[in-house]
C-alpha cells in the first residue's frame, strides 16, 4: 500500500516519456501545398522505394509528358501490329511495348525513372530541408547537405519538383516524332497491301 504513491508517479513518468517519443516519431507531415511538404512526400516515397508516389509531386508540365509519352507510345504500337511487317514490327513493339503499357504517367514515369537511374540520384541527398527559399510561383529547397531541388506550384496548389520536367518532354517530343513516322510508314504498307 505504501508503493503506490511511486508506481504511480512512475507510471506517469513511463508514459510521459512514451508519448513524447510517439509524438516525435509521428509528427504529420507539412501540407502538400508547401514546398517543405512536398518534399517530405517525396523523399518518404524515395525511402519506401514507391517510385509512382512522386508523380503527383511533380511539376505538371512533367506530368503531361509523361502522359504524352504514354498515349504515343500506345497509339504507335497499335498502328505498327496492325500495318508493320513482321521484322520490323517485332522489333519496334520490343522497344516501345513497356511504356506503351504503363497504365497511366505515374507508372510511365516510374518505367522512365528506373530506366534513367532517378532514383540512385534522389537517393544520393534526401537528407531533411535546411531552408526553403519561395520567389512567387517558384521555390527551391535545401537540404542538410546543401542540394539544392527546384520546385513549382501548381494550378492546384501543391508544389512540384522540375528536375525531371527537361527530360520527360524531351521524351515526349521523341515520343510524339515517332508517332509520326510510324502513322506515315504504315500508311505506306497499307496502301502497298491494298489496304
Amino acid at each position: 500500500m505504501r508503493h503506490w504513491p511511486l508506481l504511480l508517479i512512475a507510471s506517469l513518468v513511463f508514459a510521459a516519456i512514451w508519448l513524447g517519443t510517439y509524438a516525435i516519431g509521428h509528427r504529420p507531415f507539412p501540407a502538400e501545398t508547401t514546398p517543405e511538404g512536398a518534399y517530405a512526400r517525396i523523399a518518404l516515397s524515395v525511402e519506401e522505394r514507391r517510385i509512382k508516389d512522386i508523380f503527383p509531386y511533380l511539376e505538371t508540365e512533367a506530368q503531361w509528358a509523361a502522359f504524352t509519352i504514354r498515349d504515343a507510345r500506345k497509339k504507335a504500337c497499335e498502328r505498327v501490329r496492325a500495318s508493320y511487317l513482321p521484322g520490323e514490327r517485332e522489333r519496334l513493339l520490343h522497344e516501345w511495348s513497356e511504356e506503351a503499357g504503363a497504365p497511366d504517367g505515374a507508372d510511365l514515369f516510374a518505367i522512365v525513372a528506373r530506366r534513367q537511374g532517378w532514383m540512385g540520384r534522389l537517393e544520393r541527398d534526401l537528407s531533411g530541408a535546411a531552408s526553403v527559399d519561395v520567389e512567387g510561383e517558384r521555390a527551391t529547397v535545401v537540404t542538410a547537405r546543401g542540394t539544392r531541388y527546384p520546385f513549382r506550384r501548381r494550378d492546384n496548389g501543391i508544389w512540384g519538383l522540375t528536375i525531371f520536367t527537361a527530360e520527360l518532354e524531351a521524351d515526349a517530343e521523341r515520343a510524339s516524332r515517332d508517332l509520326e513516322v510510324v502513322q506515315r510508314a504504315a500508311d505506306d504498307y497499307d496502301r502497298a497491301a491494298g489496304r
